[in-house]
């Protein structure tokens, strides 16, 4: 307990909100290496689930790869491409992007194919194309499902993004790394406690962007749903009702 209120009262210290290496300016780095992982990983990941998805062709190798990818120790892939590339942030990207790629595949295949299949051959049925279908119907449909994808992945690289200061003085890591070296325990729990905050910020977030993105249709037939509820028998509002006359 006397830890954690050290590393509470180092997040208060106002020494440590000014000048360089400061509580923003980490935060700051911290969020930028998270949003640059996550876009290009997207670029990746997200054109390759929807087309598995629509088509459902390809899904058990794209199934493979996100599970090979998901099995990869983060540490292990950092180094290794550390000692290729050198010191600096092309090997803590490249470790993340491998990271955030398997919840974003899922995600975006496993959206498109909770879409009732009725509804695309309806689609279809009036008309609408290929690129139309996915478009209007269904990535409007599975989008909670592809944003609790993109939820995974961010909450994995924000979490994760800590090992860029294993090979770069970038991030909130920079304070665990260096309070573990000095021993400054408070440095480090200090550290650990803003990457937690910073992620369920981001969590909260997204938790509210996936109920958003629910179609309007798609909520009201839920409400209705709700609101209607299963009917009562008869026989638990009075007598049971018996055929014929009785004497």
């Amino acid at each position: 307990m006397n830890l954690f209120l050290d590393g509470i009262a180092w997040i208060l210290d106002p020494a440590n909100w000014t000048g360089v290496g400061s509580i923003p300016e980490r935060i700051g780095q911290h969020l930028l290496i998270s949003a640059v992982v996550l876009v290009i990983a997207s670029i990746i990941a997200l054109p390759a689930g929807v087309a598995v998805g629509h088509s459902g062709r390809g899904k058990e190798p794209a199934v493979m790869v996100s599970g090979g990818l998901r099995a990869l120790p983060t540490l292990g892939v950092l180094t290794l491409f550390a000692l290729w590339l050198g010191i600096g942030l092309q090997a803590p990207v490249i470790a993340l992007v491998i990271l955030a790629i398997p919840p974003l595949l899922a995600g975006a295949y496993a959206g498109l194919e909770s879409v009732d299949r009725r509804t695309i051959d309806a689609a279809r049925a009036m008309g609408m194309r290929e690129d139309q279908i996915i478009g209007k119907v269904e990535l409007p449909l599975g989008m909670p499902i592809v944003v609790g994808g993109i939820r995974s992945a961010t909450l994995q690289i924000i979490a994760t993004a800590t090992l860029a200061a294993y090979v770069a003085d970038f991030g909130l890591g920079r304070y665990i790394f260096a309070g573990l070296k000095t021993r400054d325990y408070a440095e480090m729990l200090g550290g650990s406690i803003l990457v937690i905050i910073l992620a369920l910020a981001i969590d909260g977030l997204f938790a509210i962007t996936q109920r958003l993105v629910v179609p309007h249709g798609v909520r009201a037939a839920r409400g209705s749903e709700l609101r209607s509820g299963p009917s009562r028998s008869r026989a638990a509002m009075g007598r049971p009702i018996t055929e014929g006359n009785q004497e």
